[in-house]
Order: structure tokens, then sequence, then C-alpha cells
């Protein structure tokens, strides 16, 4: 077990430092200057060419990536090139927000999804699983902007049930701070659920078929024990896979709802830095959200010697 833990950890490092090398080149395809973003359009070549060496722009790309890298092993992700706050102060003060809805998104998504596909593989064939897998399939084929703004017209403007906008964060206001992000946490989950659903169908099915559940019922045993001690349990393994799969996409997809919802997170703060060609904050932000995302891949496949023995024995023998 440790010696897979080991070589992991070797590929989550190595994943890591390509992703730091495709991000850096990537933001630096962006076309624009912040150089000249930052002095005006109107300043002289000589005020562009002092802004450039102050940022570092003017050395050769791998002196620029070297620099860049040895800082962020120490957290410092240099200087916003727009106002000048540390990197690491507006990552630090937006993360927390999108961490806090990606979670609540998530909730959301597992629950509602694993009681739909509990629902449609007990009820084959019949109207409650024809209604499960025509809520999923909506929830996959509306887009998640469209749906937002129809909740925040309706929900919120007219029948005023939600804040349309604004963020209260749950450690200092726990009721009002869940209040808040409820809308956007299911308007962000709903098609994640409309996946874990499927999923769930799927894996419940092949397992309330399977030989081994047929003689548990012939020995007697009761169909909620069938269906959760056995069918439900089996499914959590790729329940598992598609929720760590599904968290990086929430942060990816946080962007859309944040800005819908004018919450301060880390989405809202990708797109302003985006449009400004704020170097330092683009690309600190997406090496974050893509270290979480392979700690989130790690964490999962840890996971998977929790739920299901066999995954630890195969490992070990790896």
């Amino acid at each position: 077990m440790l010696r897979y833990l080991f070589h992991r950890l070797w590929q989550s490092a190595l994943t890591l430092v390509l992703s730091s090398i495709v991000v850096f080149i990537g933001v630096r395809a962006l076309p624009g200057d912040p150089a000249t973003a930052m002095a005006g359009e109107e300043a002289n070549p000589a005020t562009i060419a002092a802004v450039r060496a102050q940022l570092g722009l003017d050395q050769p790309l791998p002196v620029q990536y070297l620099k860049f890298a040895g800082h962020a092993l120490t957290g410092d992700f240099g200087r916003s090139a727009r106002t000048g706050t540390p990197v690491s102060e507006m990552i630090g003060a937006t993360l927390p927000v999108t961490a806090q809805l990606a979670l609540y998104a998530t909730i959301i998504a597992v629950l509602a999804g694993m009681a739909g596909g509990v629902i449609a593989a007990v009820f084959r064939g019949r109207w409650p699983e024809w209604t499960a897998n025509g809520v999923s399939l909506l929830a996959l084929s509306v887009p998640t902007f469209w749906v937002g703004i129809i909740a925040v017209l309706y929900l919120s403007v007219q029948l005023g049930w939600f804040p349309a906008s604004g963020y209260v964060s749950p450690f200092q206001h726990p009721l009002r701070g869940v209040y808040y992000l409820t809308l956007p946490a299911v308007i962000l989950g709903l098609a994640h659920a409309a996946v874990v659903q499927r999923q769930t169908r799927s894996s419940m099915v092949e397992t309330l078929t399977a030989d081994f559940v047929r003689t548990a019922r012939a020995k007697g045993l009761g169909r909620g024990a069938v269906i959760f001690r056995y069918g439900l349990r089996n499914s959590l393994i790729v329940v598992t896979t598609i929720v760590g799969l599904q968290l990086g996409g929430l942060i990816a997809g946080a962007v859309v709802t944040e800005r819908i919802f004018s919450l301060p997170g880390i989405g809202k703060l990708t797109l302003d830095s985006v449009f400004t060609r704020d170097y330092p904050v683009i690309q600190a932000v997406v090496l974050v959200i893509t270290a979480a995302y392979i700690v989130i891949n790690l964490l999962v496949d840890v996971l998977y010697t929790v739920i299901d023995p066999r995954m630890r024995v195969w490992r070990t023998a790896r």
C-alpha cells in the first residue's frame, strides 16, 4: 500500500510540473500585451519597456518559468499587474468562496443523484424510472447559465425566495451563509446530479441482477437490505469516481455561476484577470485549480481502498 501511495505521489508531482509548464506557456500565448494594458494604450515605448522590465517579461521564457516555479513553491505568485496586490492574498480571499460553493453543490449532487438512481433502479420499467430519467436528461441538456438566469428572474426577483446576488460567509453567519449559497449550489449541482444518478442506476441494476443477490433473496433477505446493503454499497465505488472527477469540473463550472450570482469567488477573479490580461493572477489561479484537481483525484484513489477492500489487496500486490 505504501509503495502504491509513493507511486501515486510521484505521478501527481510530475503531472503538476507538466501542468505548470502548459499553464505558463498558454498564458503567454494569450493575445495582447499586459505591459501595454498596464501602462495604457497611449503610453510611449519607453514606459512600456519599463513596465515589461518590472514584470520580468523582457527575460527569456525559460528564465521566466524557473523564477515563477521557484517562487510558486514558496507560495509566492507575485503581484497583480492590475492592482499590485499580492496574488496569494487575492487567491486566499476568493478560493474559500468557490470551495464552499463547490462542496455544497457536491453534497446536493450526491444526495439528489443517488436518490434518483436508487428510484430508477428499483422501479425499472415503471413511471418512477421514466420520471427520474426524464429529469436527469433535462438537467444535462439545459445550459447552466440559462437555468441560473431563469432561477434569478423567477425564484429571486419575482418570488423572493432566494437572494439574487451577494455572499455571506457561513463561518460568520452559518444559516444566512447557507441561505445565500443554496440557489447557486443547486444550479451548479444540477448537471452533476444527473451524471451521478445515471451511474448509480447502472451500477445498482447490474448488482441487483447478479447471482449473489438472487441467492440472498432466496434465503429470505428483505428488499430494503438487498437494496442498501448490496446495491447501494456496491454503487459507491462508481459514485466516488464520478464525484472525484466532477469536483474538479464544479470548480471550473463555478466561473459561470459566480458571475450570474455575483459571488466573490475564484471564478470571478479568473474572468476579471483574463479581461485585463493579468498574467500573474491567471497562471496562479489555473495552477492552484490544477493542484486541487490532482489532490482530489489522489484522495479518491485512496478512498477506493476504504470502500472496496479488494482494491487494497490488488494494489498491495502491485
